[in-house]
């Protein structure tokens, strides 16, 4: 874990918060019941919905601070960037750069000079404080100057085969799923033919996908669909987490 030497906001802030006000609520309206009630039944119903509020409450607290806002958690990027031809890329993408995390995270594999975008909405939807100068703040306190570029996923503002290196971090699951693909589609579109991608991403599909397919399976078939042959794909367990990361590499079929 790094020190305060880096802010990157709190993630998914308005649902927590949102279960922080309910659970409050929740313990407030138990209180008041629990001290007017004479009946012992109502006292119980009472001490039962404040312990749950409580348990809830308590969790959702620590799942605020999860990641923390300051941390890094290193281990991931540097697995990402060992598949990756950093060193020898003239322009680098980072697709949903955020507040910068990933830019820190692959800062210590790009040399000096390289001419690397992050783009990102830049809006407050999942991370508080999301925006270009706390993007380039971070960035820079890593040793990598970086130009922020606002623009949709779906979308990216930039010319065809353009890009030398692309990554995207724990953004795509967040995406509706036809932006998602639309995403990986974008990324074969402005990526050279000897471009190389790097993903990575949490165990997760996006939340509008049917049924429960298997998250390796699904990313697997969604870059192949998108025009890349895959060239490694790795299950990431870290120390201290539940469930792993997806590590996906691929570069753009030219057969197809």
């Amino acid at each position: 874990m790094l020190g305060p030497r880096y802010y990157f906001g709190v993630y998914h802030w308005r649902r927590r918060f949102r279960s922080l006000a309910l659970a409050a609520v929740a313990l407030a309206v138990a209180a008041v019941v629990g001290s007017r009630t004479r009946r012992r039944s109502g006292r119980i119903a009472a001490s039962l919905v404040a312990s749950t509020a409580a348990v809830r409450g308590f969790r959702t607290l620590r799942q605020l601070m999860g990641p923390t806002p300051w941390s890094l958690e290193r281990a991931k990027y540097d697995a990402l960037a060992s598949g990756l031809p950093l060193d020898r890329a003239d322009r680098v993408l980072d697709v949903g750069c955020g507040t910068g995390r990933s830019l820190v995270g692959i800062a210590p594999h790009v040399p000096a000079g390289t001419d690397v975008v992050g783009l990102d909405v830049f809006d407050d939807r999942v991370i508080l404080g999301n925006g270009p100068r706390l993007a380039r703040r971070n960035a820079a306190r890593a040793g990598l100057e970086v130009e922020p570029v606002a623009g949709d996923a779906a979308t990216l503002p930039l010319r065809d085969d353009s890009v030398d290196v692309a990554t995207a971090c724990r953004v795509l699951h967040d995406l509706p799923a036809s932006s998602a693909e639309g995403a990986l589609r974008e990324l074969r579109r402005v990526c050279t033919a000897d471009a190389t991608v790097g993903i990575l991403e949490l165990p997760l599909v996006p939340d509008d996908v049917v049924g429960a397919p298997d998250p390796e399976a699904y990313w697997t078939d969604r870059v192949l669909e998108a025009g890349f042959a895959i060239e490694t794909l790795e299950r990431l367990e870290l120390a201290g987490r539940e469930e792993p990361y997806i590590v996906l590499v691929a570069r753009p079929d030219t057969a197809r």
